[in-house]
């Protein structure tokens, strides 16, 4: 795996999918682990108004604070180091492991980048684990504009109008997928019985813990922490 060329990729296009980068058995045991987690109906974590206006509709889990060790097993995984530190550099540090999960017919998630654009060299990368197949059975492909890491602000408009130049990925088992948290992207509705990735968060050296905390969408700023609405935003 040429990690060099990797990473040019990651740059050029503000991200990368990677096939078959990890074990099938390993996937097929996080793939059960998460199921049995959160069963057949679990219920939403946010708020009411974050749900309505987000157009929005994941369940989050950070399984490292309390679940099986086997998601430790792909955080320490020195291929995934490696290719990180190629992208983000020698002293990039981990944020945390989300689990993000969608029920049958809920609508996904509407465009957003993760974190402010305030600052261009402050930044996250999603480093996203499918565990299982993505496709038109499932639904919840993942859609991104290329380059949009070098393009400012997600323009204000509607929350799930196509966007020109937009992408639609199918990760598969296995895939991972790198994410630059300022690269417009959404997630389309959930057709199958679920839909969930696994995002191992990561950041270069120097940005700050709460770089996520702020997330932006095509009608709002939102603020996790404070569970609010802290600015609105209109086409």
């Amino acid at each position: 795996m040429d990690h060099k060329q990797l990473a040019s990729q990651f740059w050029e296009e503000g991200y990368l999918a990677v096939d078959n980068f990890f074990d099938a058995g390993l996937m097929d045991e996080l793939d059960q682990l998460i199921v049995e987690y959160f069963g057949k109906d679990p219920d939403f974590c946010h708020t009411e108004e974050f749900l309505n206006k987000s157009k929005t509709e994941v369940i989050p889990w950070f399984p490292q604070n309390d679940g099986p060790s086997a998601f430790d097993e792909i955080a320490e995984l020195d291929s995934l180091a490696e290719l990180t530190r190629e992208i983000l550099g020698a002293d990039w540090k981990a944020l945390y492991c989300m689990v993000m999960y969608s029920k049958q017919g809920t609508v996904g998630q509407a465009w957003h980048q993760d974190c402010s654009r305030d600052v261009s060299d402050k930044f996250n990368m999603n480093r996203l684990v499918y565990t299982h197949d993505i496709d038109a059975a499932t639904g919840g492909q993942t859609v991104v504009v290329p380059g949009t890491h070098r393009r400012g602000e997600l323009p204000p408009g509607d929350p799930w109008a196509d966007i020109e130049g937009q992408v639609m990925l199918e990760p598969r088992r296995g895939t991972l997928l790198l994410l630059h948290g300022h690269t417009w992207h959404r997630v389309l509705p959930v057709t199958g019985n679920f839909r969930f990735s696994t995002n191992y968060r990561s950041m270069p050296s120097g940005t700050p813990e709460d770089i996520t905390d702020i997330c932006l969408y095509r009608n709002m700023r939102y603020c996790f922490s404070t569970e609010s609405v802290v600015e609105e935003r209109t086409a």
